[in-house]
């Protein structure tokens, strides 16, 4: 059973969110989600000082399976993409809550938001 992080929320399309101070926060995606979607090969982030919509697409996901997008989970600018992820998809596989984070954004607003209990309650996950 895929591990969820305890001390996240999480969107309804599988997005983590890790608040980091202030109305920064840190967007991801789940293990749930790597699980599903198995070997991801190539990700395409928003780009630095574009704004995100919570609950709209800005950017996708591809694996060896399937095509899937990128909801943000929060309204607000994209203030740090993580180039690492660019550069090497697997970090997402390899650990979607440290090193395999997306991008991060200046908050203005979240849209709706599950606990980890109720997230792994609904997709199976394990805290």
């Amino acid at each position: 059973m895929a591990k969820v992080a305890a001390d996240l929320q999480y969107s309804d399309e599988h997005e983590w969110v890790a608040r980091e101070g202030g109305n920064l926060v840190s967007i991801g995606i789940s293990a749930v989600a790597t699980e599903a979607l198995g070997d991801i090969v190539y990700v395409d982030l928003p780009e630095v000082g574009a704004a995100v919509t919570a609950g709209e697409t800005c950017g996708e996901v591809e694996s060896t399976k399937s095509v899937s997008d990128v909801y943000s989970p929060v309204t607000g600018e994209v203030v740090e993409i993580n180039t690492g992820v660019v550069d090497d998809p697997a970090l997402i596989n390899n650990d979607p809550y440290g090193a395999g984070w997306l991008f991060k954004v200046a908050a203005e607003s979240e849209g709706p938001l599950l606990s980890a209990q109720e997230y792994a309650s609904k997709n199976g996950g394990d805290l």
